[in-house]
């Protein structure tokens, strides 16, 4: 059965920032994951994936090596594979990320706030 997702619903649900969970697969190779944000994140990159960042509520700062970028709600950001980049919510921001099911994520990096991908896949 197709059903809908309803984003404010499962945003209002979440209890922990940085910590996905999945809400949708497109084409059995990608997720949809949302976030609630808040601080910094660790810098990583991942090796063999680009990934998406949309902001649905507050602001997302993403440092690159060379750049920093602004995001608002609305807006989003597309990370080539290979770069590395770190972001920050200075408040705490609901975001929603595209990724290949591959994606690792934290990266190359392995910290405290990593999660697995079956710890990703917790109901909400």
């Amino acid at each position: 059965m197709i059903t809908k997702i309803n984003l404010a619903e499962k945003f209002a649900k979440l209890d922990e920032h940085w910590s996905p969970r999945v809400v949708g697969e497109l084409d059995g190779a990608y997720l949809a994951k949302i976030a609630k944000v808040q601080g910094a994140f660790t810098w990583h990159k991942h090796d063999d994936e680009d990934e998406l960042f949309l902001v649905i509520k507050g602001h997302l700062s993403i440092e690159l090596e060379d750049q920093r970028l602004e995001l608002a709600p609305g807006e989003m950001v597309v990370i080539p594979a290979g770069v590395m980049h770190h972001p920050i919510a200075d408040a705490e921001a609901h975001v929603l990320v595209f990724e290949k099911k591959s994606t690792a994520h934290t990266g190359d990096e392995q910290t405290d706030r990593t999660r697995s991908l079956d710890e990703q896949f917790r109901p909400i």
